[in-house]
């Protein structure tokens, strides 16, 4: 009983740190374009979004049922499955936010769950209709429907503030994209931070410490809520300088546009228990009102680089999920092992990391330069009156002069 005691406590402590980093890698979802922007500044921005996933995290526990009853059996999931489900799904969010590339980390735990899960009870323990209809769909969906509703919101928003004051606009823009900013956050909290609650659930119930078909404890809601938020106040800079610049480049009317239409999203999802990706949401709306302003483009190379990454989540983190189940299942040696693999790998990816810093004095710094094929339409679509595009100096011709005076003589030469 003291083993089995350990080992469940192990978990909870892993699934905490395991939130925490779905926090720091996901902050970008509510905050990048919010502070690319200039709406706000970087540090105030994080507090912030930090603030509202602390409250979001309570306003449902949908999501968190979804993973705790839905996508796996129950029956014969032992605490060491799922501590290996975490072990995946933390490894991807490092390597993932080492490299900038706004990735999921709900895919990644459930990727995770799901490799630990059919290493250790086989195929039939995954529920597949809930995979497909709850997970595989909303992957492909969401960042589509974000961004269309997205490129369509920011037309709306040009054609509608044609005749206005520019200075007034973009400052009403500004503070809509601050509302809005505020409201991703609060939907990242009621979605992401509830998975955590699904899986500790899940653990406990695993583990005979709640009977199934339990809801989350209050002590599992506001740790969870705690732990993601305390990750977001901390910072992913480096995915904040991705999806801020990486991606395209927006004004406060695009910003405002992309993230109305993510939180939109993000919220029905959330009350209808999909366990949607934020940030599959916020990248195609990003996109979308990268493309809906008059000259806008969208940096390709950086938007395909994140498709592969999103492609490689769930397989990648279910094989490490699958690899660490059959090492714990060795005995308490095992479990001892990966811990010990994990707490290495991470420290190895902190001290890489630090070889280049981004933090918020340089996360604005221009991430790349636009590719060939940006350069190319940007070189040919014509800007949207009365915005000076940055970066292109106009050539003034020299004034002709007027035809000298013939009966006037030349002035004497200094």
């Amino acid at each position: 009983m003291e083993n089995f005691s350990l080992i469940l406590a192990i978990v909870v402590v892993t699934a905490l740190a395991f939130d925490f980093t779905n926090g720091f890698h996901d902050t970008a979802n509510a905050m990048a374009t919010t502070i690319s922007t200039g709406a706000l500044k970087p540090k105030v921005a994080v507090a912030m979004s930090a603030v509202l996933n602390l409250a979001g995290a309570f306003l449902s526990v949908e999501v968190a049922n979804t993973i705790s009853k839905g996508l796996v059996d129950e029956t014969g999931i032992r605490p060491e499955v799922i501590f290996a489900a975490l072990v995946g799904a933390i490894l991807w969010n490092l390597l993932t936010w080492l490299v900038g590339l706004p990735s999921s980390s709900s895919h990644a735990l459930m990727g995770g769950l799901i490799g630990a899960t059919i290493a250790s009870a086989g195929m039939g323990a995954v529920h597949g209709d809930v995979l497909v209809t709850k997970v595989l769909i909303p992957a492909l969906a969401a960042p589509v429907v974000a961004g269309l509703a997205a490129l369509l919101a920011t037309r709306l928003s040009y054609t509608l503030g044609k005749k206005a004051d520019g200075k007034a606009a973009e400052k009403g823009y500004r503070a809509g994209q601050i509302a809005s900013a505020g409201l991703v956050s609060l939907a990242h909290g009621t979605n992401d931070a509830q998975k955590t609650m699904g899986i500790i659930t899940l653990a406990l119930v695993a583990g005979g410490a709640v009977s199934p078909d339990s809801d989350p404890p209050t002590w599992v809601i506001l740790s969870a809520g705690l732990a993601i938020a305390l990750g977001t106040y901390l910072g992913g800079w480096r995915i904040i300088r991705t999806m801020g610049k990486g991606l395209t480049e927006l004004q406060p009317q695009q910003g405002f546009a992309a993230q109305t239409s993510a939180a939109t999203v993000i919220l029905a999802s959330s009350h209808l228990g999909f366990s949607l990706s934020t940030t599959h949401s916020v990248s195609g709306s990003v996109m979308g009102a990268g493309l809906g302003r008059k000259g806008g483009v969208v940096r390709w190379s950086t938007a395909t680089r994140m498709l592969v990454a999103w492609c490689l989540t769930l397989p990648a983190a279910a094989l490490v999920g699958a690899g660490a189940e059959s090492v714990t299942n060795l005995g308490d040696w095992g479990t001892a092992v990966v811990a010990v693999f994990l707490v290495a790998a991470s420290a190895a990816i902190w001290k890489i990391s630090r070889r280049e810093v981004v933090d918020a004095s340089n996360v604005n710094d221009s991430e790349e330069p636009a590719g060939v094929v940006t350069t190319a339409i940007a070189a040919v679509t014509p800007p949207p009156t009365g915005t000076v595009t940055e970066g292109l100096t106009a050539t003034i011709p020299a004034p002709v002069s007027a035809a000298p005076d013939p009966a006037t003589p030349p002035a004497a030469a200094v």
